[in-house]
């Protein structure tokens, strides 16, 4: 949004409200790094909802007792989920997609007509449509994913269904990693891998950053860009800053990339259409 579409939107955000307004929460820890609240709610009212997206700052330990309060709140359809609950909020659903099923881990949760809670997992085939349209041609290609977290889970296994020939992963947590990789080896897609930590990135066609370095100015880059290929595309999930320290290197290299916010927008359109059918 520019400066003046930031101004008309609140302008009439704010002629809106109403008692009768659906109202949406996006929920992590930290928090004031998302973009969810005014792109989502945007999306929600130009699809003709009467609609409101709220951050909220919730630590791990007093998820229960957000469930427990919003859960009664009937005017709320939906609820974000951005790290690091998205494995724990799978647990509050009553029932889930397939993908989120299968990774136990939600970004997206939308009230059923019974009142109870139903979870999808986008941020994988968000990022992966992303991809395309970039241009990048997954099939046989050999990926290495950064991150075996929520993101990163979602984005192994939509990369797995996307054609990659080969997935190696990195992560520190070793029993998440291994759990990862074996089902997605399961999957019967490709073979998956643990990548260790000083894995050559420049022996790979597609590089995936699906973990928190590059939030902070202080981050190291999450792979050593010095010898990247320039056909190599570089993909990063964080959406603050939007042109992160391994995006500028890696475009200096003359890779292609995909920016958090060029995910984001993809991953807004799917959760937007969850979303939307809330109550059905």
């Amino acid at each position: 949004m520019t400066q003046s579409d930031e101004v008309s939107f609140s302008a009439s955000l704010d002629e809106g409200l109403s008692g009768a307004t659906r109202v949406y929460f996006i929920v992590g820890d930290p928090i004031a790094q998302v973009r969810s609240p005014s792109g989502v709610t945007a999306a929600l009212r130009a699809a003709g909802r009467d609609a409101l997206v709220v951050p909220a700052h919730v630590a791990p330990t007093d998820l229960p007792a957000f469930f427990a309060g919003v859960t009664p709140m009937r005017n709320v359809d939906g609820i974000i989920i951005t790290v690091p609950h998205k494995f724990s909020a799978a647990e509050y659903c009553a029932t889930l997609s397939t993908e989120a099923s299968f990774l136990g881990a939600v970004n997206t949760l939308r009230r059923t007509a019974d009142g109870k809670w139903h979870g999808g997992m986008f941020d994988g085939t968000g990022f992966v449509a992303a991809l395309v349209d970039a241009g990048c041609e997954l099939r046989g290609k050999r990926a290495l994913l950064v991150g075996a977290g929520g993101a990163g889970s979602a984005i192994g296994h939509a990369l797995m269904h996307g054609g990659v020939g080969s997935l190696d992963v990195r992560d520190n947590d070793v029993a998440r990693t291994t759990s990862l990789i074996g089902r997605l080896n399961a999957l019967g897609h490709g073979e998956a891998h643990s990548a260790s930590a000083d894995v050559a990135a420049h022996e790979y066609d597609v590089v995936v950053n699906a973990s928190p370095l590059g939030m902070r100015a202080d981050d190291p880059l999450p792979i050593d860009v010095s010898r990247l290929a320039p056909t190599t595309f570089v993909g990063d999930v964080v959406t603050k800053p939007p042109l992160t320290p391994l995006i500028e290197a890696a475009r200096a290299r003359g890779c292609p990339t995909v920016t958090g916010t060029q995910m984001f927008g993809r991953v807004c359109d799917r959760m937007v259409t969850f979303l939307l059918e809330a109550g059905q």
